[in-house]
This record gives structure tokens, sequence and C-alpha cells, in this order.
């Protein structure tokens, strides 16, 4: 009896250290079959991810078509009625592709687009505090600067931000080759005619410039410079701006690589009234208002309309008013399936040969 005991025991250790073994071949092998999983998982989403990137991709490239065919059509003005300005809601890749077959339809099933074009020169340009009458020299525009301060009283803010957002620029400029920009103006607004003028040697300037028109730098020796201004939000490194300010500008004011005209075609009535000296909000809407039954073809319609408005102005200087546009801002969004893109994207269109550059592109978050 005590040999059988003995071996019965032997037995049930077996039968226990089997079991053990079992279960941990089980536990590695369902680990390693998770780990797989998941890599092939991870390994989908970047398919899908790299498929919405290209997707996004090719309507950026259809976008660029239309302003391109857009400014073939209408080459001296760029008004909101435009097939540039019409929105795309969300809609299935395959509407676009049916017409293709009915095998590439079935591949854009589960692929969704939406976007729209921003006229970027709508807005209040902040470039447009600095200019640069010859290369290399950095000058702040009082002009600018006065209508910077009157958008910021419209909107209910500190019209005295404009003085410190101009000293902020100016210093972040000061270590950016942009410092090399000539003013703006028809002929010196692209990035050609800026490096041309700087091969010459020289620049265009106004009596609107000056280095000191009672500001001051708080320490032009910080051994740190300041970041420079490339976006709406970078004004919350401006003192004086909060969230909620930077959120209430967003609408009215940009960012753009060269100063630029306003486009009153497209700009609201808060940055109209802002641009145009000794208007008020009441006449920019009344300006807006007429606008809406026609756009303006050439400079001298807005002179006509800004008179209709009850504004008395003697001339209007095409550098800081225009009807036409260079700068688009071009809004969109790609689902394919699990992956999301939501991409905005700076285009500059070359006025004579209509032709379209990217500037930048950004990935929200």
């Amino acid at each position: 009896m005590t040999g059988r005991t003995r071996s019965d025991k032997q037995s049930g250790v077996a039968i226990i250290s089997a079991l053990l073994v079992v279960a941990l071949s089980a536990i590695l092998v369902s680990g390693m079959l998770w780990r797989q999983e998941v890599q092939i998982r991870r390994i989908e989403n970047q398919r899908l991810l790299a498929q919405a990137n290209w997707i996004s991709r090719s309507a950026l490239d259809w976008t660029r078509l239309i302003l391109r065919s857009e400014a073939d059509t209408s080459p001296t003005v760029t008004y909101l009625g435009g097939v540039w300005g019409v929105p795309i809601a969300k809609t299935r890749l395959s509407d676009f592709l049916g017409q293709i077959g009915e095998v590439r339809a079935q591949q854009g099933a589960q692929t969704y687009l939406s976007g729209s074009i921003e006229d970027a020169q709508a807005k209040f340009n902040l470039r447009n505090l600095v200019s640069t009458p010859t290369p290399g020299v950095l000058t702040i525009n009082v002009q600018q600067i006065a209508a910077f301060q009157r958008l910021l009283t419209l909107l209910g803010l500190n019209g005295s931000l404009a003085k410190t957002t101009a000293l902020q620029i100016r210093a972040g400029l000061a270590q950016s080759a942009t410092r090399f920009q000539v003013a703006s103006g028809a002929a010196a607004s692209s990035p050609e005619a800026a490096m041309a003028a700087i091969a010459q040697g020289g620049g265009t300037g106004g009596g609107n410039f000056t280095d000191d028109p009672g500001l001051k730098d708080a320490d032009s020796n910080a051994p740190v410079a300041p970041l420079q201004v490339i976006s709406v939000d970078s004004l919350l490194d401006v003192q004086g701006f909060t969230p909620d300010a930077v959120e209430r500008l967003r609408r009215f004011v940009t960012v753009l690589p060269t100063t630029t005209a306003v486009n009153m075609n497209t700009a609201p009535p808060e940055v109209i009234a802002a641009v145009v000296p000794g208007m008020n909000l009441s006449q920019a809407q009344a300006f807006v208002a007429r606008r809406e039954t026609v756009f303006f073809h050439d400079v001298g319609n807005v002179q006509l309309a800004l008179n209709g408005a009850g504004v008395k102005t003697t001339s209007i200087d095409p550098i800081l008013l225009d009807v036409t546009t260079r700068y688009f801002v071009i809004h969109g969004r790609v689902e394919h399936e699990r992956a999301q893109v939501d991409r905005t994207t700076l285009i500059y269109r070359d006025p004579t040969t209509h032709t379209t550059r990217i500037v930048y592109v950004r990935d929200q978050q």
C-alpha cells in the first residue's frame, strides 16, 4: 500500500506539472497571438493613414486646379461668388469615382471628403505691421498699426496691443531671412519679385514707415530672441493677449509670409472699417451690403462704393486695398475608414502665371 500511495502521489504531481506546462504554454501562445494582432492592427492603421494622406494630397491638387482655373477666368478679380468659395460638405469619395468605374467606386465607399477654401487676404495681415523699405531694414508701419488699433477697438479689445504686437513681430523677424523682403505692392508681393529687388540692392518705401514711432523695445539686448509670429495662436506669446482675445481675433486676422493688401471683395465689415480711415462699422456694413449686389471689378469701383457708403476718401492705395487675392487657406478633412486627416494648407497663387505653390501644410491634432 505504501508503494502504491507513493506512485499515486507521483502520478498526481506529474499531472499537475503537465497542466501547469499546458497553462503556461497557452498563456505564452495567447500573448504571442495578441502581440501579433496588435502588430497587424498597427500596420493596418499605418496603411489606412498613408492612404488617407494620399487622398488628401489628391484633393489638394484638385483644389489648386480650381484656383488656377478661377484665375484664368477672372485674372484680376477674386470675389465670394467664385467657384472657389463653394465649400464641399461631407461627401463619399465613391460619388466622385462612380463615373470612372464600379470597381473604383466600391473602393471609395468608406472614404469621405469635406473642406473649404478661405481667402487669406480677407483678413488683416499682421505681417503688414512691419515693413522693409530696404532689404534687411525692418521698420514699423504706423498706418497699419493705426488700422490694427481700430480693429482691436471694434472687437472690444485693448487698442494699445497693436504697438506691442508690432514690436514683437519686428523682433522676431530680425532673426529671420524674411527680413530681406521688400515693401509689398502689385509687382513686389511675390517671392520672385522680392528676390529680384534684393538682387538689385534696393526697395521701395513710403512716408508711413519709421524706426521709432514713439515705441521702444523692452530689452533690445536680451540673450534670447523672441519667438517669431507665424500664426494667430502666436499672439499668446505677446504680453497682454489672452486666449479669449485670440479667439475673438481669429476670424479677422492672419499671418502671411509677405505684406499683402486686403481684398475688398471678400473682407468682413470689421476688417474694412479698420483698414479704411474714417470709416465706422455701420458704413462698412453698408459697403458690404452693396458688394453683395455686384462685386468690385477694380479699385475704382471700390472708391465709388466707399463714397456711396458715406466715406470721404481722396484716393485708395492699391498696396493696401485691392480686389484680387494671392494667398488662400485650404481646410480639408479626409475620413478613410478608421483614419482621419485634418489638414490646413496655405497656397500662393501667382498673379501673372496663375500657378499655385504650397507655402505650408499643417495637420491638426
